[in-house]
């Protein structure tokens, strides 16, 4: 079998369903399997792919297991060459998978790789980036990367999209980056062989990043292709606080992980410095209670 797609859906039926559609649709001239891991849905989500989408293979889990463990339920039982995690917010517009793994044929050595994810509205968005160090994370927390010129001298962890007012070119070519975010992460079976799973120990955000930093490592290489590009609902299947604890929790996780323990007071002094700075900009000056309620929490778990 060329692919096995794994989505996991947790209380997306809408979006799962159209997702579906779009993948069966779509998708022309390999030969794939579907795998769906619900996370204990309240929505009938497990029902409506049972009952409009029967060649499905379905996992139903009675709890919330979290992205990483429910995507590693679908990869232990994958038949596919290749392996796409694909979220359940995405919708193909055309026959993606077949043009990346014919892509994929012919780049042995990229382990993992992206396509072009655009939003609603067709514009480019940003997918993953470069890993996190203290210098990135300090001109993440402080806003420099949103300066002019500041991305070429401190590698940003999350690049800007091209309509920033850069005007950045950088996701509309083929380029290596250290990640690619897990909307679509075409893996190669043998990383999957020589890497092992996820780490479930990120429930969610933070998972895809640290994946990519093992795949790095063993040599296989990540890369970005505009070759051919999906709709991604960015958000719509995960909350944005959710985001924002996942990421703080994530990168303090991934540094305890791969980081000398003497940066890891560097970097919750960073985060926290984060969040104070935006509960004070976006919390009192923009008046947002919403996001000055996230950012207390962030500031507390840093």
């Amino acid at each position: 079998m060329d692919l096995s797609v794994i989505v996991v859906s947790f209380n997306t039926k809408k979006l799962l369903s159209d997702c579906l559609f779009s993948v069966y649709s779509k998708t022309k001239g390999i030969d794939f399997e579907v795998i769906v891991v619900d996370n204990d849905s309240r929505d009938d989500s497990p029902q409506m792919v049972e009952a409009n989408f029967p060649g499905v293979v379905l996992i139903k889990n009675g709890q919330n297991l979290g992205f990483a463990a429910a995507n590693n339920q679908g990869l232990k039982m994958a038949k596919g060459r290749y392996l796409l995690l694909l979220n359940s917010d995405t919708k193909l517009i055309e026959n993606t998978l077949f043009k990346m793994v014919q892509w994929m044929d012919g780049h042995k050595k990229i382990g993992v790789s992206s396509c072009q994810l655009l939003n609603q509205d067709e514009t480019i968005q940003a997918t993953g980036g470069f890993f996190p160090t203290l210098p990135r994370v300090l001109a993440w927390m402080m806003f420099w990367d949103d300066l002019p010129f500041v991305d070429r001298v401190v590698k940003p962890i999350h690049p800007h999209e091209p309509k920033f007012y850069f005007r950045h070119s950088w996701y509309k070519k083929e380029h290596f980056q250290d990640w690619v975010t897990g909307a679509f992460f075409l893996i190669r079976r043998e990383v999957v062989k020589k890497v092992g799973l996820l780490d479930e120990k990120f429930f969610m955000y933070v998972e895809e990043m640290e994946y990519c930093y093992r795949i790095q490592k063993a040599g296989f290489w990540v890369f970005y292709s505009p070759i051919s590009k999906i709709i991604h609902l960015k958000g719509r299947s995960g909350l944005t606080r959710n985001a924002v604890l996942g990421e703080f929790s994530g990168l303090k996780y991934f540094f305890e992980k791969h980081k000398p323990g003497w940066q890891k007071p560097f970097l919750r002094l960073l985060l926290k410095t984060g969040a104070a700075l935006r509960i004070f900009i976006f919390g009192i000056i923009k008046g947002n209670s919403e996001a000055r309620k996230i950012y207390v929490e962030a500031f507390k778990i840093a």
